[in-house]
């Protein structure tokens, strides 16, 4: 099973979701006037905006939280230390090059959820890639088959990668059973996710940026004690994402298909731009100012904070401990514990099994939430059918502590490719309202004027809204 699986990851990863993630990501930088560059100095102003209540729905910042639960996970940890032992140091270069392009990509997959949202029975808002491929595109069928694709990721496979992690790293600094710490993981989540998306949102608002902060201080105090160490580990990163660091150490090295790939593929994982699983949250947010875009924009930030810091933080840790540590361990998370215990002793790995602890639990959480949006787009979500999902994700987490990491990842990467191919498809067939977006958004802003989206200029897409998802917005 373990090469069968690797066939397939080198089919779908080796030419196909590479070309697939570039190509998207460059035709969405220019479809929307490179917004990524354009509006970079103004994310703080977005994010500032991002925490204005709204009676209507989450705000904007509880759905970046969310969104982040999601994307920082044990990717941020494990994920990078396997690109950094597969594809070399040069694999962080080309994980922040799928960051900057993915932003794009990012922008236009949660400002077409925003656009083709509605409400459910209680009032909050619903949406996601199945539902801009219903309403969109009229392809409900392609709409079923995304949400089983997210069932299958988000329900079932990146759970057990979370809890993988987890058992690893936790196991390893502490010397707790397996079954004892899936049974804690499992217990937390079923707390939580008992409570809602609004109770899950009004939670991440205050865990994530606590969680992020504690690793990221880490990291930089780390780099600090190094100062004089960082140009050369910098250096060693370019080297190596173009295949000169070999020719320089005169010694085998990482050719720049594995770095690229490497870094695509956990990058891809860990910011999940352009997969198709951060629309499920934006579209919940009663976005400030009204405009489809905003949320765009504000979810773009998730992926610079996931990719640009979080991940470009374990990287620094693992990289600058590289005299101290091997790479050839084949556990991600053991390598970041052994990278952080060269520099602090043994309560490094401790607070790594902390922290990875923390990440693998909201992302848990947050993954259940998507898992469970789809299963309201597929009109199964009773309460029997809803039960069964939550006792089908706890399953998954012990299941998660006991497997082999190598199957679980390669699981993982097989369905995050299909969850991407379905999404880029719909997206890029969904262009020219991505575009439409972004000028009608960019256009009020040089105005001088506060942008409100108003679907009667654009009758054709107020045709495929739903009923009441953009009605109380003022009209201009």
């Amino acid at each position: 099973m373990p090469d069968f699986l690797s066939f397939i990851n080198e089919i779908l990863w080796g030419s196909v979701m590479i070309y697939l993630l570039l190509g998207a990501g460059v035709w969405f930088t220019w479809r929307t006037g490179y917004i990524q560059f354009r509006y970079l100095r103004h994310f703080s102003k977005s994010l500032k905006r991002s925490l204005t209540p709204q009676p209507e729905g989450l705000t904007s910042f509880q759905v970046l939280c969310t969104s982040l639960a999601a994307r920082v996970g044990s990717g941020n940890l494990a994920g990078v230390a396997i690109a950094i032992t597969v594809g070399g140091p040069g694999a962080v270069f080309w994980m922040w090059v799928s960051a900057i392009i993915g932003m794009a990509s990012s922008f236009a997959e949660c400002s077409l959820a925003q656009l083709y949202k509605e409400r459910d029975a209680s009032g909050q808002f619903r949406g996601g890639p199945a539902w801009y491929m219903s309403r969109g595109l009229g392809m409900r069928w392609m709409g079923v088959m995304f949400s089983v694709f997210l069932l299958l990721a988000y329900g079932l496979i990146f759970n057990t990668v979370q809890a993988n992690s987890v058992s690893n790293a936790v196991h390893y600094a502490f010397n707790l059973p397996p079954y004892a710490i899936g049974l804690m993981l499992a217990m937390c989540t079923l707390l939580v996710i008992v409570r809602g998306l609004r109770g899950v949102a009004k939670l991440m608002q205050w865990l994530v940026p606590i969680m992020a902060l504690l690793w990221v201080t880490a990291s930089i105090l780390i780099s600090l004690w190094h100062l004089n160490e960082i140009p050369a580990v910098f250096e060693t990163i370019f080297r190596s994402a173009f295949g000169w660091q070999e020719a320089a150490a005169g010694a085998v090295g990482y050719t720049i298909s594995q770095a690229l790939t490497a870094g695509f593929q956990r990058g891809m994982f860990s910011n999940e731009a352009g997969m198709g699983s951060t629309p499920n949250a934006a579209a919940a947010a009663a976005s400030w100012p009204p405009h489809p875009a905003a949320q765009g924009i504000v979810q773009m930030i998730g992926v610079l904070i996931d990719t640009l810091v979080i991940c470009t933080a374990t990287a620094m840790v693992i990289l600058l401990a590289g005299h101290d540590t091997t790479l050839e361990t084949p556990n991600g998370i053991h390598l970041v514990q052994k990278a952080m215990a060269s520099f602090a002793g043994f309560w490094g790995a401790e607070f790594v099994a902390i922290i990875v602890l923390l990440f693998a639990f909201s992302s848990i959480v947050a993954n259940y939430v998507y898992a469970e949006n789809n299963l309201i787009y597929l009109r199964m979500n009773s309460p029997r059918n809803i039960w069964l999902l939550r006792g089908i994700t706890l399953v998954m987490i012990m299941l998660g502590t006991l497997l082999s990491l190598p199957v679980v990842w390669q699981l993982a990467d097989i369905i995050m490719a299909l969850m991407a191919i379905t999404n880029l498809t719909a997206i890029l067939l969904l262009s020219p309202v991505v575009r439409i977006i972004a000028s009608d958004y960019l256009r009020q802003r040089k105005l001088g004027v506060k942008p409100v989206f108003d679907p009667a200029r654009y009758p054709e897409i107020e045709q495929q809204l739903a009923p009441g998802s953009w009605d109380d917005v003022p009209r201009q």
